[in-house]
């Protein structure tokens, strides 16, 4: 034995299994210290997160080298939860902890800092038909128009038909942004350009808000059965569902269920509705639903936006109308939807998330619940309270953003130790069920374009003015695009599931909201970069290991990062070369062949790759 680290919670000599568990499976530990410590006994620490019940378990003595020593313990979980850990050693002169230190592996240190065990119920299970697939999020308006005549229109929207210039994001002359400007894309579009999202390798829909709303976003609920005028009918859904499912594909609706419009069925602020309504009627069904103050004026809304008047999910009539039998989300689902996400979730309370779980999975339902939770999900405090989403009894998997920060800082700033400490905590934290489902996006409708996003542009302190105005030039586009590509690459090898933003594909720009959500540019799309994109899905849908396989890293080192996707049929290599020159880089590890799928050339024993590339090599 040689000198080494005290604990490294990613090598199974130090912890096995690696990462999360299942209730009632037995962990293994390991501690290798300097035999000159003269350790007189060790102890594994725990503190369960939710109950914060406290154990010390006491490591055996195991072997020694005379340079080393190795101790040892097993320790089983009796019950879902987070269990934070660390190690006491003690000494002739006193005792000490060892915890993680900043690059997550063991030091001696009296900081207090823990490791985290995520343990999850034995029988949670997520969707299978998700996994190895990919999902494409469209936001209705913006992708395609069939031009199929709509009934019912409110008088009070702008109809645009100058696809090609961006939304309106000036303030009207009341000083008002009233998102009111719309460009006719519909849910007959999407199923006419079903044969296009096939090209691509999408196996999953998710649909930005469809139900009526007087918002060309449509956050703001008008109301929940009904789907939106400009985007059709619920036959039109329903079709779009049917039509979707022949060709593999599945459909997410989006599920806005913290505040309602205040112009709707259920508040009724502007008497679209007739003389009703929450805000009107003390009497009203749905005044329970809202927080009044002393006048009808004073009510709780969505982070002060007045036009999203907030709801209280445990009411429960609102309760029931959402998650009960023949609510919205069962209707919604048995209308052909597979699942939904759910925005804001970090926002709904536990027994409401648990309602609803109960209504998606009802029956043996095989639906998919995915939450918008934009920091570790694991370990997420939010309503004052530690949240349990990912542990069986809630959410099925989350929007990853700790995935897409991971990414993009690595393509634009190389930093390969730090992308793969992020990754690694990713993958340890989260359940192998809930990581593969994970909607492992690079942008969504909340975030500026990708390709904007990893080009030298700063947008940290633009206006809107500043950002309607920002383009890339021909050199920094060139830059972006490589970035992208590399990007890509990671985003469709790695755990969970790739997500696609409309039009990303096709070379979009944009900064946030509204600027990223533009409209598809049929006829003007990057070809090659399209082209890119099909390549990727093909051999995504081509290769097992992008379904369940394990996550294995090879090196992160000199802006170069490597690792391996592997299951019982083969073993693929991803290395992404975030250098400004060409490297070769050997695959350490005993293997086959090396056929390469993606970025790279066989060359003198290696792997020969271009600047600012990610190779997919297959080496079983």
């Amino acid at each position: 034995m040689q000198t080494c680290i005290p604990f490294d919670p990613y090598n199974n000599a130090y912890k096995f299994p690696f990462g999360s568990v299942a209730a009632g499976t037995t962990v293994y530990f390991a501690v290798c210290l300097p035999r000159p410590m003269g350790c007189t006994g060790v102890s594994l620490l725990i503190r369960e997160a939710f109950s914060g019940r406290e154990a010390a378990i006491s490591l055996q003595w195991r072997e020694t080298d005379g340079i080393v020593e190795w101790w040892n313990a097993f320790f089983t979980p009796p019950a879902e939860g987070l269990y934070y850990y660390a190690f006491e050693y003690h000494v002739s002169w006193g005792k000490g902890e060892i915890g993680p230190d900043e690059t997550g592996v063991g030091a001696f240190s009296a900081n207090g800092g823990r490791w985290q065990l995520t343990v999850y119920e034995p029988d949670y299970k997520t969707p299978d038909w998700l996994k190895g697939g990919l999902i494409y999020q469209i936001f209705p308006d913006r992708f395609y128009a069939s031009g199929q005549k709509k009934d019912r229109v409110p008088k009070d929207r702008i109809l645009r038909t100058d696809r090609e210039n961006p939304p309106i994001w000036q303030p009207d002359a009341d000083g008002v942004i009233r998102n009111n400007d719309f460009f006719g894309g519909d849910l007959k579009g999407i199923e006419e350009k079903l044969p296009y999202l096939e090209s691509l390798g999408v196996t999953c829909i998710y649909l930005n808000p469809i139900f009526e709303a007087y918002s060309n976003h449509r956050y703001d609920t008008a109301d929940y059965m009904r789907i939106d005028p400009l985007l059709g009918t619920e036959e039109d859904f329903r079709s779009l569902c049917r039509e979707a499912e022949k060709r593999g594909i599945a459909v997410l609706f989006d599920g806005v269920f913290s505040h309602t419009g205040a112009d709707s069925v259920y508040f009724n602020k502007y008497k679209r509705y007739g003389a009703g309504g929450a805000y009107n009627d003390p009497q009203s069904p749905y005044r329970s639903w809202y927080q009044f103050g002393k006048t009808r004026d004073e009510y709780a809304s969505w982070w002060g936006f007045d036009t999203l008047p907030e709801v209280n999910e445990n009411e429960p009539s609102y309760t029931a109308f959402i998650t009960g039998e023949g609510g919205v989300i069962d209707h919604w689902l048995n209308a052909g939807a597979k699942g939904l996400r759910l925005d804001v979730a970090d926002e709904l309370p536990d027994a409401f998330l648990d309602k609803i779980r109960q209504i998606v999975k009802k029956d043996g339902r095989d639906a998919y619940l995915l939450g918008e939770v934009w920091e570790d999900a694991t370990n997420k405090f939010s309503w004052g309270t530690l949240r349990r989403y990912l542990l069986g009894k809630q959410l099925d998997a989350v929007m990853n953003y700790p995935f897409r920060n991971a990414v993009i800082q690595f393509v634009k700033y190389c930093n390969a130790e730090l992308f793969m400490r992020s990754i690694l905590r990713i993958v340890e934290h989260y359940p192998p069920q809930s990581l593969g489902t994970a909607m492992n996006h690079l942008g969504t409708h909340d975030t500026e374009r990708i390709l904007t996003a990893v080009s030298d542009l700063d947008l940290s302190n633009s206006d809107r003015a500043h950002q309607a105005a920002l383009h890339l030039s021909d050199p920094q586009r060139a830059v972006a695009l490589r970035r992208v590509r590399a990007a890509a690459a990671i985003q469709y090898t790695l755990p969970g599931v790739p997500s696609l933003y409309y039009g990303d594909e096709a070379g979009m720009e944009g900064g946030k909201d509204p600027f990223n959500r533009g409209c598809y540019p049929w006829g003007r799309e990057d070809s090659e970069l399209l082209g890119y994109y099909r390549q990727l899905g093909q051999i995504r849908k081509a290769h097992t290991v992008f379904r369940t396989g394990a996550f294995r890293p090879l090196s992160a080192a000199m802006q170069c990062a490597a690792y391996l996707r592997e299951d019982e049929a083969e073993t693929i290599a991803v290395i992404a070369n975030m250098n400004p020159h060409d490297i070769t880089y050997y695959i350490n590890v005993p293997h086959d062949k090396e056929e390469v799928l993606l970025g790279g050339v066989r060359a003198n024993g290696g792997i020969a790759i271009a600047p600012t590339t990610t190779a997919i090599v297959r080496i079983k």
